[in-house]
């Protein structure tokens, strides 16, 4: 169990209502803007969501396989272990999978992946799986051609003949080439290439402008936790993740080896968080007013975390970082899905919660984590 600790909350995909606040850059008061039919609908069974707008559209199970565990620091990855443990994943209905063109051999282990399903699952089974995946291009001019060769190298690596989901980042808004290349991945939506285009770690200001050039963004995926709750501040009117565990619960930092180490590249990321908004003593009473709860309901601090930030508004689906191989979690995963937080429950985790420091003052909008 101590292991979800590398899942629980890393990002998210963060989808967003029709109706969005539009700041203008001469004044802190917002106004409504429609931008158009984005939409976020669950599925009957609430483990599904359909992430929507216009015609663009894209069911994923609301809890998403992360794969940056695949790109070094967390532990050496077996390929053929690796796959194995991607078909249990699936098997036991957590289908989508979310990587990057960054995260190591993770686009070439879902195309190894996928012809094992294609092999050794029945058609409908492969109807079912999703690969999400993102492309992290340096500034420099996005050109249809130089965007149109690296997608299909991320459609190589896959081994699939359309992206069922292309996430866009980008480091500079300085340049404004993100429109271009956003442009250039909508024209080959349209011709079949990609299925659905979304953003990753873009913040509030940008989003409008994309939107308000009419590119049909279905998501955008940050990082939303119950540490960081800046998606609910600005853009969810227009994720600190494996430190949400019992293997953090009463342990002091400040004496060295005194508990378990932040040795990989996520927690070092969200103990960075933690300092952030209010310090490890801090954090301590969060992790306890997790613990109760999680007790409560016999299950698990990290459960608790991550349906609390599914029940937020406009998100769709949490991510939980795998390592594949090398642990599982598919009975803590499957686990979000029955977890009801009454209202108690959330009360609890509302008031500490609140007693942190507003991250969008000492940080910034969503993204500017990367910018800086």
């Amino acid at each position: 169990m101590a292991e979800l600790l590398h899942l629980s909350l890393s990002k998210f995909t963060f989808t967003f209502n029709s109706t969005i606040t539009k700041t203008k850059r001469d004044s802190t008061r917002p106004r409504k803007l429609n931008l158009g039919p984005i939409r976020c609908v669950l599925s009957e069974e609430n483990r599904k969501t359909l992430v929507k707008n216009g015609k663009d559209s894209l069911d994923i199970c609301r809890v998403v396989n992360g794969m940056w565990q695949t790109s070094g620091g967390w532990g050496r990855i077996d390929q053929d272990n690796a796959t194995d443990a991607m078909l249990k994943y699936a098997d036991a209905g957590l289908t989508t999978f979310d990587m990057a063109d960054i995260y190591g051999p993770a686009e070439d282990l879902y195309g190894i992946f996928i012809n094992r399903v294609r092999r050794e699952r029945p058609p409908e089974f492969l109807e079912k799986i999703r690969g999400l995946t993102k492309w992290v291009p340096p500034p420099v001019k996005m050109t249809s051609s130089y965007v149109r060769e690296s997608i299909n190298v991320s459609r190589k690596r896959m081994d699939v003949a359309s992206l069922d989901m292309l996430q866009f980042h980008w480091w500079d808004y300085s340049n404004p080439g993100y429109l271009d290349a956003l442009k250039h991945l909508t024209d080959l939506k349209e011709e079949g290439k990609i299925k659905t285009v979304a953003l990753t770690n873009f913040d509030t200001e940008r989003l409008q402008i994309i939107l308000e050039n009419k590119i049909p963004i279905v998501s955008n995926q940050v990082q939303h936790s119950i540490v960081d709750m800046r998606p609910q501040q600005k853009m969810a009117e227009l994720l600190m993740g494996g430190l949400l565990s019992e293997k953090f619960l009463d342990t002091n930092l400040s004496i060295p080896f005194a508990g378990p180490s932040l040795n990989t590249p996520s927690l070092q990321k969200y103990r960075r968080m933690v300092d952030a908004w209010g310090g490890w003593s801090q954090f301590q009473v969060l992790l306890k007013t997790l613990k109760k709860v999680a007790s409560k309901h016999g299950v698990s601090i990290p459960t608790v975390a991550v349906r609390y930030i599914l029940d937020q508004p406009a998100v769709a689906g949490s991510m939980i970082g795998v390592r594949l191989g090398l642990s599982d979690h598919i009975q803590e995963s499957n686990a979000v899905f029955s977890l009801v937080l009454d209202n108690d429950d959330v009360n609890s985790i509302q008031e500490i919660s609140k007693k942190g420091k507003d991250l969008l003052r000492v940080i910034g909008d969503c993204g500017d984590e990367y910018r800086r």
